[in-house]
């Protein structure tokens, strides 16, 4: 029998990675997954369509590490060369499976077409691999395990490939023995409101511990405390982490909207159901952003009524914003957000409304800079509330802090008031 594994290696396959065309999103999701198996990342390599570099890597990342997990490369085209690669690697030869072959065959005659030829490559072995199922599409992964060392081969789409780490790699991980392992759990409290440095200050005693160990970062949607827990298995690490978690929460109150994946417009959700609110949004610089961040919680129609895009002032005007305030304070103030805030409450007959208007960049708007936002929140049971700032970050990250901005002043305006 293999010892537990403890040291791991991630190669991100495709030469449109190097170039930028896509991002890796996959050694990131393997990365945040892989300790919570007893499994310690290392290293994470990313390599194009070349076979005398892929097989470089592949050997180099075995050599050092006692797993090797690769994701790309496993199509049916000429450039997808991770199969020769590891082949190249361990000195075996590949040769067709008649029962992967059949599959493969099968995939294609439910979708009403003959398999192309060059999909057999799909269905190759070599001695030391065994098929890893990957009912999303037509490319079977590997697991070869040979001299004490285990290499995983999976696919690129993400969405295969996260399939088959949950469905297929981690349960046959966690099935291997498991002298001397011990996993890594962690819990992320999210906190808005509050910046990095007072946040550190407030936990400042907690963030002594080793194990379990404190980390504070810094997000798009706030500040977030990491507690990580190492321990021989996964419920002795979560009993690490209780009385930890349940100090900070009690330290930091009602700042911590969430943890772990939660989102922001998921928790704002939680709170607009549970008093059975209504909310509307008129958005000028973000576009609509804010629309489509909460439309994107399941249910969210419950309590959404809808958005206005009111990109020009003629629109903000026509929609119910008066004229006045943007001829004294301009279309990008304070009173204008609470103006556009107020119209959109009263003309789609909602609950809250909110207003958002600024300069997303990149140049100047009425002798605003780029990064200025001004947000506004109307309830009918709360005094309204406005919050200015300038963020400076570039176009699409101006848009996407406004956006969180206006989530949590919306989750503060439902906490204080109800």
């Amino acid at each position: 029998m293999l010892p537990w594994l403890m040291k791991a290696e991630v190669v991100s396959i495709g030469t449109e990675l190097l170039l930028g065309e896509i991002l890796d999103t996959n050694a990131r999701y393997l990365g945040a997954s892989l300790p919570a198996h007893g499994v310690d990342l290392f290293y994470i390599s990313k390599v194009g369509d070349n076979l005398e570099r892929l097989a470089d890597v592949i050997g180099r990342a075995r050599d050092r590490s006692d797993l090797v997990i690769t994701t790309g490369g496993l199509g049916p085209t000429e450039d997808d060369l991770t199969r020769e690669a590891i082949a190249n690697v361990l000195g075996e030869e590949l040769s067709v499976d008649d029962t992967e072959a059949g599959r493969l065959r099968e995939f294609f005659a439910k979708r009403g077409a003959a398999m192309p030829e060059r999909n057999l490559k799909q269905a190759m072995l070599i001695p030391s691999a065994r098929v890893i199922p990957n009912p999303r599409g037509t490319a079977p992964g590997w697991w070869v395990e040979r001299d004490g060392k285990i290499i995983v081969a999976m696919p690129g789409p993400p969405s295969e490939m996260e399939r088959m780490w949950e469905r297929e790699v981690a349960p046959a991980l966690e099935a291997r023995p498991d002298s001397g392992r011990s996993v890594l759990v962690t819990r992320t409290l999210k906190t808005a409101g509050v910046g990095e440095g007072h946040i550190d200050e407030m936990v400042s005693p907690l963030l002594k511990t080793n194990n379990p160990s404190v980390g504070v970062y810094a997000r798009a949607d706030g500040v977030h405390l990491r507690i990580g827990a190492k321990a021989p298995n996964r419920d002795e690490a979560q009993q690490l982490i209780e009385p930890l978690e349940a100090e900070m929460r009690s330290i930091l109150g009602d700042i911590v909207w969430g943890a772990d994946d939660e989102t922001m417009e998921h928790a704002v959700g939680v709170l607009m159901r549970q008093h059975g609110l209504t909310l509307a949004a008129m958005e000028s610089c973000t576009g609509g952003l804010l629309m489509h961040t909460l439309t994107n919680v399941p249910g969210s129609s419950a309590y959404v009524r809808g958005g206005l895009v009111s990109y020009s002032t003629e629109m903000k005007i026509e929609w119910g914003v008066d004229a006045a305030v943007i001829d004294e304070h301009g279309v990008i103030s304070d009173e204008c957000a609470l103006a556009m805030a107020r119209a959109v409450r009263e003309r789609l007959a909602a609950d809250i409304g909110i207003g958002i208007t600024g300069v997303a960049g990149p140049a100047a708007q009425d002798g605003k800079p780029p990064g200025t936002i001004h947000i506004g929140v109307d309830a009918g049971f709360a005094e309204p509330q406005s919050v200015s700032y300038q963020f400076a970050q570039g176009r699409e990250a101006v848009k996407r802090r406004a956006v969180s901005t206006a989530l949590a002043m919306l989750r503060r305006t439902l906490i204080a008031a109800l």
